[in-house]
């Protein structure tokens, strides 16, 4: 069996003269990504590998996400192809992924993930917020023959509020 968890990166901030990948998070973006994180944390979940998208404010995101389940940095990698608003480039990258791995975490972006987690869940989602993560579960042993799997649950941060 194979486990995907999406993460949309935490609300960023516009107020800044930046360049898209250097947008910061906004203080309710990095709350929410608390609040998630610790609800996710309560999980019996071990992750074998986790990748964010190069951008900061994905960067930051799976940084708060990482300090909360004491996962270890050995296993975390930056991906550029998880920096894509499209979905084809981090369906690729999903479908490359080390089949020693079973349970792997990646931040990203929209429309990306919502695309994803319609295409690769069994549970329409308008839309995966800022800070939502989606765990999706495959009956395989190999990530490159994933197709439909099991959307096992949504944690959004206004579940919480």
């Amino acid at each position: 069996m194979k486990t995907l968890i999406l993460v949309r990166h935490g609300k960023s901030s516009w107020e800044y003269s930046v360049g898209d990948k250097d947008r910061p998070l906004l203080q309710r973006g990095i709350n929410d990504a608390q609040l998630v994180s610790d609800h996710f944390n309560e999980q019996v979940l071990t992750l074998d590998a986790v990748f964010s998208s190069p951008a900061i404010r994905a960067l930051h995101t799976s940084m708060i996400f990482v300090r909360q389940l004491y996962f270890p940095l050995s296993k975390f990698r930056v991906v550029n192809e998880l920096y894509d608003f499209s979905g084809e480039y981090v369906i690729q990258f999903i479908k490359e992924l080390d089949n020693q791995l079973d349970t792997v975490m990646i931040f990203g972006h929209n429309h990306a993930y919502t695309f994803i987690a319609n295409s690769l869940g069994n549970s329409y989602i308008e839309n995966v917020p800022t800070s939502g993560l989606v765990h999706i579960e495959f009956d395989t042993e190999s990530w490159s023959s994933i197709q439909k799997g099991v959307t096992k649950q949504t944690i959004f941060p206004k579940q919480f509020k």
